[in-house]
């Protein structure tokens, strides 16, 4: 339970030997190297050194990266071979990872020709949807047996478009013929939005005509380029389409032939991705004319194997610890057991420097609460063994294992509790084996039924609730002595454990122990420490009446831990919630009796009512179990705001470099 101890590290050598030495640096993986980006306006630097500069590098490797990573995701779409449940990184070592390399010409072609072809095939697609709009535009006027380009005569005229079917036609025709018996009205389609016309009139007339088509929405529609009728130009497109269709598919045969260099392609994108972070290093350095310098963090643990690299590249360099109050990037050191339950930390933020790890003390009440909330056996199994299976089959790293590895000992939490409640399935396993094979089972609860006493779990779990806070509380007291305050200790966290503790003994003390001393104690408890907290509680006050009023008004606090305690009887709840769904999940699949169909819609309902519930609950399990830490507990002691440790390492997204011993 510790946030590892950083050093900051200065580092000045030759410019000759900086790319060799950052690589070295890569390779290690334990160096976050810093911004210099400060002391470029600092007059004592600028007068002696400049940034080195090689941002043009780093953006050539960010477009040949962006190519690339297209090609890739267009692969991804040819790639038939089955896929497993989980994306891992193919693991090779260092020699083999740079003889792969050695091919990159090759590569780079391939890469070359798929960026081509899919370029292409963009251009097919586009010209695809140009035709197929233009077939869209001209299907309405598949009747109309005119040629297109034909829209005048020496003495006639030729108006085409659509009225909205809002328009009152039969009107439109009366006033037309009215105004002009020489017009020719064709209504050539209709559709639910509008009427598709053609007029033809002497050309003298046509403005006459076209302003009062106007009147009813008329939208005139002419076709450029295009010969031919409707009907004509439309099989023309077809048949258009029908070859771009054949060089879709030779494009597509061509680019899953491609699909077998996805390996070696995905290997030289981890390549450029090293490369393009190792020139990021190298662009933000210090430089003079011979040198350069850089500065950055690392854990102490770490120092003498970079002293080594160091001295085999002759750099002169210096560790020093941060200075008080310095801010250093936090990388955190727990056990194989708590080191999962990190990843619940960083939800919620990393600590800040000042602060302390809380993870070792989280995880057994994270665990503990969780399994309480879910709380069956049944559920927990399948967690456990699903996440154990995973974890043994896979190759899973990062985050996505931690939290695997996090829900493996939920799970078993979870069985342990539903052991306790004597829910398998609620009692569906019960109900499974007398509607399916008629058999009784007595599957007996070891503590007992919550259903049946609410009120016993729910004072369990103010109980629980209670030493939750107690230890936040603990860790305050803990950071206060650590830091040489331990009055402050005593007057912010000692006070009000008598505070809280006085009353419940002064109230239950005879109830736990009947004639005993423990209410007389806990009433001079609560006297003292309520004494204790209007004297100190105001102390930072400048005045008596501050520090006395501050002081009176702090024993209002009571109710803020009353109400933190309050919160634990979610332990309770969604423990409930699950229990009674799966309850009613056995009610109703055993309604269709002891027959087929009766265990039909027993399996059935057993199979997707339960995914559901352990789904929902599962869920809320996992929100409410950390709410319980971010809240009651974090609240007590907890400050975030860290930075994660970055270290410069080869941050490949698809082949895993084993790191080899230096």
């Amino acid at each position: 339970m510790a946030i590892v101890n950083m050093n900051k590290i200065s580092i000045i050598g030759l410019n000759n030997i900086k790319t060799e030495l950052i690589k070295e640096i890569m390779d290690l993986g334990v160096v976050e190297i810093s911004s210099q980006d400060s002391k470029l306006t600092d007059p004592e630097w600028t007068s002696c050194v400049k940034k080195d500069g090689n941002e043009n590098e780093v953006i050539n490797f960010d477009v040949k990266i962006s190519r690339i990573n297209e090609v890739l995701n267009s692969l991804e779409k040819y790639d038939k071979s089955k896929r497993p449940l989980f994306n891992t990184r193919k693991s090779i070592s260092s020699d083999e990872f740079n003889k792969a390399l050695q091919n990159s010409d090759y590569v780079y072609e391939t890469i070359s020709n798929v960026h081509e072809l899919n370029k292409s095939l963009n251009e097919l697609h586009s010209e695809e949807n140009k035709i197929e709009a233009a077939i869209l535009s001209l299907k309405p006027w598949v009747r109309y047996d005119i040629p297109l380009n034909v829209t005048e005569t020496k003495y006639t005229s030729i108006i085409i478009g659509a009225i909205p079917n809002i328009a009152d036609i039969e009107k439109l025709k009366s006033e037309l013929l009215q105004k002009n018996d020489r017009c020719y009205i064709n209504l050539i389609d209709s559709d639910k939005d509008q009427y598709y016309f053609s007029f033809i009139c002497l050309t003298n007339e046509k403005e006459e005509i076209y302003d009062l088509l106007k009147q009813y929405g008329f939208n005139a529609v002419t076709f450029k380029d295009l010969n031919g009728t409707a009907a004509e130009n439309i099989m023309q497109y077809e048949n258009s389409l029908k070859d771009i269709s054949v060089k879709k598919e030779s494009i597509d045969k061509n680019i899953t032939e491609l699909v077998t260099f996805k390996e070696e392609i995905q290997l030289f994108y981890d390549y450029l991705i090293i490369e393009r972070d190792k020139n990021k290093i190298l662009s933000n350095m210090l430089k003079t004319d011979a040198t350069f310098y850089i500065e950055g963090w690392i854990p102490e643990v770490s120092k003498d194997k970079v002293q080594i690299v160091l001295d085999e590249n002759g750099c002169w360099y210096e560790f020093k610890k941060p200075e008080e109050g310095e801010d250093f990037p936090i990388l955190l050191n727990n056990s194989s057991f708590a080191g999962p339950f990190e990843s619940i930390t960083e939800l919620y933020s990393l600590p800040a420097p000042s602060n302390m790890d809380p993870t070792t003390i989280m995880t057994p009440f994270y665990i503990l609460f969780f399994g309480m909330m879910l709380g069956d056996v049944g559920y927990g199994l399948l967690m456990s063994i699903g996440c154990f299976v995973v974890l043994k089959k896979y190759d899973i790293e990062g985050t996505l294992k931690k939290m695997l590895k996090v829900f493996f000992y939920c799970g078993l939490s979870t069985i342990f509790w539903g052991a306790m409640f004597g829910s398998w399935f609620g009692d569906g396993v019960i109900a499974g084996a007398k509607v399916l094979f008629n058999v009784d089972l007595n599957l007996k609860y070891l503590w007992l039924n919550p259903l049946e006493e609410p009120m016993t779990v729910l004072m369990v779990s103010f109980v629980m609730g209670l030493i939750h806070l107690f230890t936040g509380m603990g860790m305050k007291a803990y950071m206060l002595i650590r830091d040489g305050h331990p009055w402050e200790a005593f007057f912010d966290v000692g006070l009000w454990y008598l505070f809280i503790i006085g009353p419940i003994l002064w109230l239950a003390g005879d109830i736990v122990m009947p004639g005993s001393a423990l209410p007389v104690i806990g009433k001079w408890m609560t006297i003292a420490s309520a004494a204790g907290l209007v004297l100190t509680q105001g102390r930072a006050k400048s005045n008596i009446i501050g520090k006395f009023t501050s002081g009176i008004l702090s024993l209002y606090g009571i109710t803020g831990y009353l109400g933190d305690v309050l919160s634990y009887s979610r332990l309770l709840a969604l423990g409930l919630a699950t229990g009674v769904i799966s309850s009613v999940l056995s009610i109703i699949g055993s309604m269709g009796g002891s027959g087929i169909i009766g265990k039909l819609l027993f399996i059935v309902v057993f199979t997707f009512g339960h995914v559901l519930n352990f789904a929902i609950n599962g869920l809320g399990s996992f929100v409410h179990s950390a709410r319980l830490q971010y809240v009651e507990f974090f609240g007590k002691f907890y400050d975030g705001g860290g930075d994660s440790f970055n270290p410069l390492f080869k941050k490949t997204k698809y082949i895993k470099i084993i790191k080899e011993e230096i």
